[in-house]
């Protein structure tokens, strides 16, 4: 899997509660990215096997709204998602506070 930037914020925002299930505008809400960005991502992520998506079970006329489609990670999915946004953090150089000390330590001081 190719770590872009959609991809890194879609498997962050899925692994911070990995077995809750999340539908298309909670996901576009929670990582700011449009549906034409984030629906390819979702594809990519089930193509690979790190996704798994389920129709909800509802009557649309009695929710008043269509069904809604639910993503969660697979096993495999969270552990392979884990482990390539570890591996992209160590990549990542240190950050340092700003020599002013604007920030915590260890925080960006932007």
């Amino acid at each position: 899997m190719r770590l872009t930037i959609p991809v890194v914020k879609v498997l962050s925002a899925l692994l911070a509660e990995p077995d809750a299930p999340r539908y298309g505008l909670d996901l576009m809400r929670l990582t700011g990215l449009p549906s034409g960005t984030l629906y390819p991502v979702l594809h990519r992520l089930r193509a690979a096997g790190w996704l798994a998506a389920d129709w909800e079970e509802i009557d649309p006329v009695a929710a008043g709204r269509p069904a809604r489609r639910y993503y969660r990670l697979t096993g495999e999915g969270i552990r392979a998602g884990r482990l390539a946004l570890a591996e992209l953090r160590a990549l990542a150089p240190a950050q340092r506070p700003h020599e002013g000390g604007a920030g915590p330590a260890g925080a960006p001081a932007w």
